[in-house]
């Protein structure tokens, strides 16, 4: 398993602990950046298993991943082999037939070379690689964001609509609704050049009780 970083998390740290005495907070709270970069598995099989894992919760996502894993040799999904493989034998795995057609369009894309691979990847802008992928069916800003942050270790990147990220914002200026995702948006303009490390520590601040004081 390969786990890269395109920043020093040292530097990113101490920029948000100056920039929002809010999050700083937070931070001391949580305790050091644990944010992993994993990169052992192609751009492929990483969007396969978004996919597998979409709307299910983790062990659900998990055996049925397993099980899709079971039919591909090596247990490594294989573009070719996949397009091959017919809906019924897909579906044994539990998948939905939506999530079969979705995993049949990025297999198609994969093969024909529509769908970027790393090198071209990194050669791309966050929001170009956000616009490419979300033409695959079943992949959206979302999932594409997840792959920036978690694939790629890009480090400025806000999913504003992620429901996580809402609520430890909610949390950590302690407001009574949750707030509007163009709210959220304009907070993290504070947090450039390293809102994805602003992430993580978000969806870290619901597992920890802030100090009243």
């Amino acid at each position: 398993m390969t786990r890269l970083r395109q920043f020093d998390a040292l530097a990113a740290c101490a920029h948000l602990a100056r920039r929002d005495k809010g999050l700083s907070r937070v931070m001391a709270e949580v305790g050091d950046l644990q944010l992993e970069v994993r990169r052992n598995r192609s751009v492929f099989e990483y969007l396969g298993r978004s996919i597998v894992y979409q709307q299910l919760s983790g062990k659900a996502a998990a055996t049925i991943h397993g099980r899709l894993l079971d039919l591909f040799a090596r247990r490594r999904l294989h573009s070719a082999r996949l397009l091959e493989m017919p809906l019924e034998q897909l579906r044994s795995a539990g998948l939905s037939r939506s999530k079969c057609l979705a995993l049949y369009d990025l297999a198609e894309r994969a093969v024909t070379g529509v769908l970027p691979d790393t090198r071209a990847l990194h050669k791309m802008s966050d929001q170009q690689i956000i616009d490419c992928l979300s033409e695959v069916r079943g992949v959206g800003e979302w999932t594409a964001q997840m792959l920036l942050i978690f694939y790629l270790g890009r480090p400025d990147v806000l999913p504003t609509r992620d429901l996580g990220v809402l609520k430890g914002y909610q949390k950590m200026r302690a407001l009574r609704e949750l707030p509007d995702p163009s709210r959220l948006a304009r907070a993290g303009l504070r947090w450039r050049p390293y809102r994805s490390i602003a992430t993580w520590y978000l969806w870290r601040c619901l597992d920890i009780t802030l100090p009243t004081t």
